[in-house]
C-alpha cells in the first residue's frame, strides 16, 4: 500500500517536473515570484554538482572512479605524467574538472539560447522555466560524456580556462557583497530612523567593528605567518598595498561630500568589503609554490616538509581541503543563494548584474482550480534579470567551484605532481585590486557624473 502511495505522489509530480517554474512551488513553499523560483532551481543545480564533485575528492572513492572504463589506464595521461604517477593521486583533480567541464558546458548552452528574451511571452521563457526533469538529464548526459573525453592537454586548457573564469566570478562575488552590504545598511538604517530604535545603529556599530577587527587581525597573522625577513617580498607588497587600499576606502566612503551625493554609504560597506579583500589576499597567499612564505599545508600530491625544495618528497595522497577553500565554498554559497533571491534598489549593482529593481521580492501565490498554490508569473511584460547573464553568473561559478576544489593546481612535469603556480596568485590579487576599484568608483562616480541616476 505504502508502495502504491509513493508511485500515485511521484505521478502527480511528474507534471511539475516536466512543467513550469510556478508548478514547482506546490502547497508547501511560500508565495514568491516565477522568477524567483527559476532561479533557485538551478541554483539547485550548480549545488547539486558542487556536491557531487566534493564526493569525488573524498578519501576512499579514487577505488570507485578507477572503475570508470579507460579513466585511470596505465597510469596518468596526462602530458609528462605517463605511467609515471599513480592514478589514486590524481583521480579527483581529473574527476572534479570534468564534472565541472559538465556544468560549465550546461549553463553555457542556456546562456546562449536565452540571449535577448524579453518577457514570459516568449516561447524560450517556457524553457527557462520548465522541463526541469528534462534539463535534468541532459546535465546527466553532458556529465557522463564528460568522463569519457581523452585526457590529452584537456587538464591544461581547462585550468585556463577556469583562472580567468574564476577572476571574473570574483570581482561578481564582490558586486553582490557590495550590493548586499548597502542593502543591510539602507535597512538597518531606515529602521532606526522609522521607528526610533537606537537598536539599529548599535548593530550598524558592532558589525562595522566587527569586520574591522577581522580585517586587522587578519593584517597581523599575514605579517607574523606568511612573510619572513629576508624573503616573501610578493607578500610584503601585497599585504600593505591592500591595507592601504582598504584604509583609503574607508576615509572616502564617510568624505562629506560622498555622504551627500550617497546618504547610504559608510564605514559597514567598506568594512565588509575590507575583510573580503582579506580574505582573497589570504587565499592568494596560500598558493604560493614558495614554502618558507607559505606555513600552510599546500595540499600537494606529494607530502614535503616545508624545509624540503620541491620533488625530493615522497608522493602521497591529495588533500584537497584547506582552510581558505572552506571559506570559499561558503562565501560561493552565500553570493549563489543571494543572486537568486536579491532584490536590490542599487541602480548601479542592478545594471552591472542586469536585474529590475525589487526583483527578487515575492509576490502572493494564486491558487489555481485545483487548489494548488502556484507562483506569480511577474515576467509577463519584462523580465526581471537577464536570463542570459544569470546562466553565464553560474558558468563562471561552475569554474571557480573546479579551481577552489583543486586548490588552483597545475599540472607540474618537472616534480611529476600537481603544484600550486604564481599565476594563481596573481590572478587573485588583480581580482582584489580591480575589485577595491570598483568599489571606490561606485563612491565617486556621482560627484564626477553628478546628472545621472547612481542612486
Amino acid at each position: 500500500m505504502g508502495a502504491c502511495l509513493a508511485l500515485c505522489s511521484l505521478a502527480s509530480c511528474a507534471s511539475c517536473l516536466c512543467g513550469s517554474a510556478p508548478c514547482l512551488l506546490c502547497g508547501c513553499c511560500p508565495s514568491t515570484n516565477n522568477s524567483t523560483i527559476t532561479r533557485l532551481v538551478f541554483s539547485f543545480f550548480l549545488l547539486l554538482g558542487t556536491m557531487v564533485s566534493v564526493i569525488m575528492i573524498l578519501p576512499g572513492m579514487e577505488t570507485q572512479l578507477r572503475k570508470i572504463p579507460g579513466f585511470c589506464q596505465g597510469g596518468s595521461s596526462i602530458p609528462g605524467f605517463e605511467n609515471k604517477v599513480n592514478c589514486d593521486v590524481i583521480v579527483g583533480y581529473k574527476s572534479v574538472y570534468r564534472m565541472c567541464f559538465a556544468m560549465t558546458c550546461f549553463f553555457f548552452l542556456f546562456c546562449a539560447i536565452m540571449i535577448r528574451v524579453r518577457s514570459s511571452k516568449d516561447p524560450r521563457a517556457a524553457l527557462q522555466n520548465g522541463f526541469w526533469f528534462f534539463k535534468f538529464l541532459i546535465l546527466i548526459g553532458i556529465t557522463v560524456g564528460a568522463f569519457f573525453i581523452p585526457d590529452g592537454t584537456f587538464h591544461t586548457v581547462w585550468f585556463y580556462f577556469g583562472v580567468v573564469g574564476s577572476f571574473i566570478f570574483i570581482l561578481i562575488q564582490l558586486i553582490l557583497l557590495i550590493d548586499f552590504a548597502h542593502s543591510w545598511n539602507k535597512v538597518w538604517v531606515e529602521n532606526a530612523e522609522n521607528g526610533d530604535n537606537k537598536c539599529w545603529f548599535a548593530g550598524l556599530l558592532s558589525f562595522t567593528i566587527l569586520h574591522y577587527a577581522l580585517a586587522i587581525t587578519a593584517v597581523v597573522l599575514f605579517y607574523i605567518y606568511y612573510t619572513q625577513p629576508d624573503d616573501c617580498t610578493e607578500h610584503k607588497v601585497f599585504i600593505s598595498l591592500n591595507l592601504i587600499f582598504c584604509i583609503i576606502i574607508s576615509i572616502v566612503s564617510i568624505l562629506p561630500k560622498i555622504q551627500e551625493a550617497q546618504p547610504h554609504s559608510g564605514l559597514l560597506q567598506a568594512s565588509l568589503i575590507s575583510l573580503y579583500t582579506m580574505y582573497v589576499t589570504w587565499s592568494a597567499m596560500t598558493n604560493n609554490p614558495n614554502r618558507k612564505c607559505n606555513p600552510s599545508l599546500l595540499s600537494l600530491v606529494s607530502n614535503v616538509s616545508a624545509t624540503e625544495p620541491p620533488g625530493e618528497g615522497s608522493h602521497g595522497q591529495v588533500q584537497w581541503w584547506d582552510a581558505q577553500g572552506i571559506v570559499g565554498l561558503i562565501i560561493f554559497l552565500f553570493c549563489t543563494l543571494y543572486a537568486s533571491i536579491r532584490s536590490s534598489s542599487n541602480t548601479q549593482v542592478n545594471k552591472l548584474m542586469q536585474t529590475e529593481e525589487g526583483s527578487g521580492s515575492g509576490g502572493e501565490g494564486v491558487v489555481g482550480e485545483d487548489g494548488i498554490r502556484r507562483a506569480v508569473d511577474n515576467e509577463e511584460e519584462k523580465v526581471s534579470y537577464s536570463y542570459s547573464f544569470f546562466h553565464f553568473h553560474l558558468c563562471l561559478a561552475s569554474l571557480y567551484i573546479m579551481m577552489t576544489l583543486t586548490n588552483w593546481y597545475q599540472p607540474d612535469t618537472t616534480t611529476q605532481a600537481m603544484q600550486s603556480r604564481m599565476p594563481a596568485v596573481w590572478v587573485k590579487m588583480s581580482s582584489s585590486w580591480l575589485g577595491l576599484g570598483l568599489y571606490l568608483w561606485t563612491l565617486i562616480a556621482p560627484l564626477i557624473f553628478p546628472d545621472r541616476d547612481f542612486s
